[in-house]
């Protein structure tokens, strides 16, 4: 049988983040969680290949203990067991430091899996780094966004359109895969599933003591990452009023937006003048 490892994260449901402005992290305590939306792809994913070939799925995630929901939905989807990575140091962790921890766990708790797989981005930072940095810590091949998978033996091939070309990748397992968020359209949670969800309870929370790491190398001091600031961006709009004769503004108006206009309709305005001119 082989064993699947999906690495979900629970972020806040709400629109307006609540930011701690002193560290730059999110305040998730506050906030409404869900299951990060392209994790569910990936999970989705995961569960296909589950109907497709008999695996077995465990989810990880880390987080504070409310993080745990997120478990009994992925169980309730399908998942047969989870992992709830809980401990106040682990907090605050950029995606090198989460990454590296996430390997550690993969490494002792399932040192037999067969393929991880991640979703490609995340609702709250829109990094997609630590699917690539988990590979990379693990020292297993790696492959991003991908969008349609069939498993012959212990050979993956896969399917992703880059650039707006269709590439078609193969992999031997043990790997990683991203999953993008164009396929794998994530299914309902059946009640039958959330009643074995609550009733199997197979979820293991571990701390960073358990699971045998220094703490001086988890969480936010060990994070090389700094964040600067936080803010919401604010849209502003400008009214130019022009006057004058029909040639001066239209001159003006190419002069001082050609550039903009040239990018909204693809077309190099100043190149097309030049060639009437010489024409």
């Amino acid at each position: 049988m082989l064993k699947l490892v999906v690495c979900i994260k629970q972020v806040p449901m709400v629109s307006e983040l609540p930011w701690n402005s002193k560290t730059g992290t999110l305040r998730r305590e506050m906030a409404e969680g869900m299951i990060n939306p392209a994790c569910k792809h990936a999970l989705e994913s995961a569960l296909v290949l589950k109907q497709e070939h008999n695996c077995h799925i465990t989810v990880i995630t880390m987080g504070p203990p409310m993080a745990e929901e997120v478990l009994y939905e992925a169980i309730a989807m399908g998942a047969d067991c989870g992992i709830l990575l809980t401990d106040p140091r682990m907090a605050g962790a950029d995606t090198l430091i989460t990454s590296r921890t996430l390997a550690a766990t993969i490494e002792t708790r399932c040192p037999d899996f067969d393929l991880i797989l991640c979703g490609c981005h995340t609702s709250d930072s829109e990094t997609g780094q630590v699917g690539p940095q988990l590979a990379e810590n693990m020292n297993i091949a790696g492959a991003a966004y991908i969008e349609h998978m069939e498993l012959n033996g212990r050979t993956l091939r896969m399917k992703r359109v880059v650039d707006e070309f269709l590439e078609t990748l193969e992999m031997d397992l043990p790997g990683l895969v991203t999953i993008n968020t164009r396929t794998y359209i994530p299914r309902y949670v059946p009640l039958d599933g959330l009643q074995n969800a609550f009733e199997k309870q197979d979820i293991k929370l571990i701390d960073a003591d358990e699971l045998g790491i220094d703490p001086k190398t988890i969480g936010m001091k060990a994070s090389p990452t700094r964040i600067l600031d936080v803010y919401s961006p604010v849209e502003e709009k400008k009214n130019v009023v022009m006057k004058g004769a029909v040639k001066k503004m239209v001159d003006r108006l190419f002069d001082e937006y050609g550039d903009r206009i040239s990018a909204a309709i693809g077309k190099d305005l100043k190149t097309h003048d030049h060639d009437e001119e010489q024409t």
